[in-house]
């Protein structure tokens, strides 16, 4: 698996999801989501590209935090938006 220089600015835990039930402008706007990302920088909890709304690529266009995992069961690969690269 490659890596890149964002990595090295993670905390060394994930952090807590705000929203562990699903996205959370998509709990508020009553939109739905195919997958969700969590951001390892801040907790958010935002849907996938592949959802209409695409909630995590526009927090990182927002916050510009770089790297999310899916916050989907059984899953742990982690994507650097950045570098659009699976770090």
């Amino acid at each position: 698996m490659a890596t890149c220089e964002h990595v090295s600015g993670l905390p060394d835990a994930d952090p807590e999801p705000r929203t562990p039930k699903g996205c959370q402008e998509c709990l508020a706007e009553g939109t739905r989501w195919v997958h969700l990302r969590l951001c390892l920088s801040c907790g958010h909890v935002g849907c996938c590209d592949s959802s209409p709304m695409r909630h995590a690529t526009r927090h990182f266009r927002g916050e510009g935090h770089p790297i999310v995992r899916s916050f989907e069961p059984g899953e742990e690969w982690r994507w650097c938006f950045a570098d659009e690269l699976i770090v």
